[in-house]
């Protein structure tokens, strides 16, 4: 076991003495670097969700767009060009794609085995890592084992296997903070050691996401107060700079257990930089508006730097600080944020990479890499017909039906001879790969022929479990019209407004299968993107049938989903936990393979069980993959032609209501 990953640490503060190496200083703000002025370089990789190989696993081809070993060739050369560097991990790192579920499902994790992605850290080098929401959802005993062989610590305040009166009197999971001894160099040539705390955070709503691995095993507290109470310790131990690992979102000024507390983190008197991730997105850039307190353009919160890395390995997040020592106390007196794509889009939507792999990373997960690639080639069956997702956000989608089918054949097997055997069982499924923050080359994309594993992971990428839920008739309403804020509100007789809702997440969009409905663009969404309230008498959800009769309130079913929409997950009317009625041991992809095998060849044909509520003269504009065009001809019931090309390689599409 590494000395930095002790498990059950009541100890409030762990100092770590590493020396760093000098290097000849390239950058210019570097060169700016005075006697007495020290300049650092942090580098920070988030929601890597093991992408080490520049491979799409699903897709079963290389790609230029993610991986580490390509974001590596960057933290080599930064390395070469900074005296001074850090670099950091800011957690999502073992869950995410097949090689995850093949080392949590198949290969297993044994006291003294490597987790691939963090061998794959140790060769390029991390100082400290934090732990993402992800990392809980195989279970706290394979997490442990997976970060047991790291070389650097890692880091998490807010997670405890025992609370006491207050953050600092936990026991936590991992250690809340470390300091790090680094010998810089200033502008001189003069050495100087700096004390560097880094203190990590993870999302509160973990408890309702993998309850069942953490009721009863662990406790969360809120991330701000939990640096309100650490921060004054970790300068009491030494610390020079304070750097937050914050495995939490750029969201809201203020709040208590917030998902997305980067803001108010970066309020903490002390806390000097904030690196940020969870949302797959880059900032700086132009993805986040600049308000009091964030400035998008120059990638500050409440002034100080910040940062956040992309996703896969997309970018490398890069903070400058230049340090200056005052009465025997370092202060960043300036500093930047950048990052640094590792590939780009041109202008025919071809994308380059920027950087080569590697291949010291690459080679040290190769065997891990040829072993998934074989875990993901086996076939369970035949689909008759191709499983896409093109078009997933406007009509009723094969990709999202077989879902729905296999979670329905399954709970209504398991509910047989129990007392909730006489309801109707409805299905919840969402689209998963719908574009988006993924890109145009983010979707299912399941020719006719042999099912693999790796379709169906690409059908359901998430190692969710399933569960039911006992609902009303109110609360199906309710549930669709919270998936009905997926849309934009459309104005009656006018042409190509924008469908889609930016900010709303197509793994909120749930399609209940069971039912029959309509939606009215023309009402305004009874929900917001998170779920709040906002406008209590809209009604979107029209002619919602079951067997033909209206559905009514008294009405009572049963819901097919997963555990982290049962659970609340995605703030869904009808799913706050209290509604459950059923917990599997199996996750929704064994459900669908196992109904693949039992089917032999499946039939996906969607049943156009929704639709949208016709609005004479009136048309939208939606984007999807440019390869939507393979399957246009195959929709039925609804007027979607081709409308030119969208924004950054996706292509845009025309509905007629």
């Amino acid at each position: 076991m590494s000395r930095y990953t002790q498990p059950g640490m009541s100890r409030r503060s762990f100092i770590a003495t590493t020396a760093g190496a000098s290097l000849i200083a390239l950058h210019p703000f570097s060169a700016r670097a005075a006697a007495g002025q020290v300049h650092l370089r942090v580098m920070e990789t988030t929601d890597l969700h093991v992408h080490v190989f520049p491979y799409d696993y699903y897709g079963d081809r290389p790609v230029d767009t993610v991986g580490l070993a390509r974001t590596a060739s960057h933290i080599a050369d930064i390395r070469a060009e900074a005296t001074n560097s850090l670099l950091v991990d800011n957690g999502d790192l073992i869950q995410g794609n097949p090689m995850g579920d093949y080392i949590a499902y198949e290969r297993g994790m044994s006291d003294g085995d490597m987790h691939p992605i963090v061998e794959a850290m140790n060769v390029v080098g991390f100082d400290a890592a934090t732990i993402g929401n992800h990392e809980f959802n195989y279970g706290l005993d394979f997490l442990k084992k997976s970060t047991a062989g790291a070389n650097f610590p890692w880091v998490l305040a807010n997670v405890a296997t025992k609370q006491g009166a207050g953050p600092r009197d936990d026991t936590t999971l991992y250690q809340p903070y470390v300091i790090l001894d680094r010998t810089v160099v200033d502008g001189s040539g003069a050495e100087h050691t700096l004390k560097i705390g880094l203190i990590g955070f993870t999302p509160p709503q973990i408890m309702n996401w993998d309850r069942r691995h953490l009721e009863g095993n662990v406790e969360v507290r809120d991330i701000v107060k939990t640096a309100e109470a650490f921060v004054p310790e970790m300068k009491e131990a030494g610390a020079d700079i304070i750097i937050a690992l914050s495995h939490s979102g750029i969201g809201p000024e203020s709040g208590d257990m917030l998902e997305n507390a980067s803001v108010p983190l970066a309020g903490v008197d002390g806390v000097d930089a904030v690196v940020t991730g969870h949302h797959h997105l880059v900032f700086p850039g132009p993805k986040y508006e600049t308000t009091a307190v964030v400035d998008a353009e120059k990638g500050t919160i409440h002034g100080k730097p910040a940062v956040m890395g992309g996703f896969w390995g997309s970018h490398l997040g890069v903070i400058d600080l230049m340090l200056e020592a005052e009465g025997g106390e370092w202060r960043v007196v300036s500093h930047e944020s950048a990052t640094r794509p590792i590939s780009k889009r041109n202008e025919d939507r071809s994308i380059t990479a920027l950087v080569e792999s590697r291949q010291d990373v690459l080679d040290s997960v190769q065997q891990e890499h040829d072993e998934t690639l074989a875990y993901v080639r086996r076939a369970v069956g035949k689909t008759a017909a191709p499983l896409h997702s093109y078009f997933a956000l406007v009509a009723d989608d094969p990709s999202v039906q077989i879902v729905s089918i296999a979670q329905k054949w399954y709970v209504g097997e398991m509910l047989a001879g129990t007392e909730y055997a006489g309801l109707p069982i409805l299905s919840a499924a969402a689209p998963f790969k719908a574009g988006g923050r993924g890109g145009p080359e983010y979707y299912t994309d399941v020719p006719a022929g042999d099912v693999a594993i790796k379709n169906v992971a690409d059908l359901y990428l998430y190692p969710n479990t399933v569960r039911a839920v006992k609902v009303t008739g109110a609360e199906v309403r309710d549930w669709l019209e919270r998936s009905a804020g997926m849309f934009n509100q459309v104005e009656a007789g006018s042409s190509d407004q924008l469908l889609l809702n930016p900010e709303f997440p197509s793994y909120n969009f749930d399609v209940i299968d069971g039912v029959t409905y309509e939606i009215d663009l023309s009402q305004p969404s009874k929900f917001g993107p998170k779920g709040e309230m906002m406008n209590p008498d809209a009604n979107r959800i029209k002619n919602l049938t079951f067997n033909g009769a209206p559905v009514t309130d008294g009405m009572e079913f049963v819901i097919a989903t997963n555990n982290y929409r049962a659970s609340g997950g995605g703030s869904f009317p009808g799913a706050d936990g209290s509604t459950i009625i059923f917990e599997a041991p199996d996750t929704n992809r064994d459900v669908i393979v196992r109904y693949i095998v039992e089917q032999g060849t499946i039939q996906p044909s969607a049943d156009a069980n929704w639709r949208f509520a016709p609005m004479e003269g009136s048309s939208v504009l939606f984007e999807t993959g440019p390869k939507a065009a393979d399957y246009i001809d195959d929709l039925k019931g609804v007027d979607i032609a081709p409308a030119g090309e969208g924004a950054e390689g996706f292509a845009l599409y025309r509905l007629n209501l």
